[in-house]
């Protein structure tokens, strides 16, 4: 459905984003041991063709500032814990902390791509159905090409991925691996 990327699609115009990849979460992802190795594989590709790899890592605001849901989630003793140390940033990536289920909102991400001429973003990272979906419709509405990696993206509820996909997959290009290392 979404052909021709690969006139868009250039390593000087495209970042990676891994969303959310904390213990808490991996812990209770249906794919653990593949989704772990394979984006594993993946961050150190794009390390070797340069392409800036942004994470994001859940931080709560100060109690009073919280939202309401947040802070039931955050009551009942959820902690999402630090990135895990298989994927663990490096010296040259930029560690986002965010407050909602979109990348763009409370953070300074959008200022950062359009400074640096970035206009394609690569999603990984977990939950599917929450931030990876609200954040790569966002960035749509924004203008931004988003690439969701279907290996690289995961859930606890398989369900809920599986359709997260689908419905993305009508607004935006859903690809392999293998699809996504052959625009480069």
């Amino acid at each position: 459905m979404f052909t021709g990327l690969e006139k868009y699609v250039r390593k000087e115009n495209t970042a990676l984003v891994v969303w959310d990849v904390q213990e808490a979460l991996v812990g209770r992802i249906f794919n653990r041991e593949k989704f772990v190795t394979d984006l594993k594989d993946f961050i150190s590709w794009a390390r070797v063709k340069r392409i800036p790899i942004f994470y994001t890592e859940i931080t709560p605001l100060p109690e009073r500032y919280e939202s309401i849901i947040r802070k039931i989630s955050f009551s009942a003793g959820w902690n999402p814990g630090n990135i895990i140390k298989e994927v663990y940033p490096e010296k040259d990536d930029i560690i986002l902390h965010k407050n909602t289920a979109s990348i763009f909102t409370g953070t300074n991400f959008e200022l950062m791509l359009r400074n640096g001429g970035i206009t394609n973003i690569i999603f990984t990272g977990i939950a599917t159905e929450i931030g990876i979906e609200t954040s790569a419709r966002h960035s749509l509405t924004l203008g931004f090409l988003p690439i969701v990696v279907e290996e690289l993206v995961s859930s606890g509820d398989r369900d809920a991925h599986e359709r997260s996909l689908k419905n993305m997959s009508k607004l935006m290009p859903v690809m392999k691996i293998d699809e996504v290392k052959k625009l480069f």
